[in-house]
């Protein structure tokens, strides 16, 4: 198993990765590290155990609002298609309407001509 060494809040750790992970390892602790000097800028020197417990609540904030973010979309994706189905069906039904009424006047239309055409033929007399 790969080791990636990563540096946060100035202190190095050794970590285990699986293999092909090293690079996303090295830069969620990039990602991490940026957290805690943030935190450490705006807080001043608190301790790293209190420091570290900030960054991470922080970083889980960021993922409960992903998330969030991620199960509204679910949502709308949901509600569109389920729009989407509907606006087909309506579609289909309109499609058969018109057929239907389409095929009537051709009925319609046809009777007429077959009256004039039997009006107005001469007699066999």
């Amino acid at each position: 198993m790969p080791e990636v060494n990563v540096e946060i809040d100035g202190k190095k750790y050794r970590m285990a990765c699986e293999e092909g992970q090293e690079q996303h390892l090295m830069e969620l602790a990039e990602r991490f590290n940026r957290t805690v000097l943030q935190l450490k800028g705006s807080f001043g020197e608190i301790g790293d155990n209190r420091l570290v417990v900030m960054a991470g609540i922080a970083v889980l904030d960021e993922l409960a609002e992903a998330e969030d973010r991620i199960e509204s979309l679910k949502r709308d994706i949901s509600d569109l298609t389920t729009a989407g189905r509907e606006l087909t069906i309506e579609a289909e039904e309109l499609e058969h309407k018109f057929a239907r009424r389409l095929s009537e006047a051709a009925r319609k239309v046809e009777a007429i001509a077959q009256a004039i055409d039997e009006t107005g033929a001469p007699s066999a007399n």
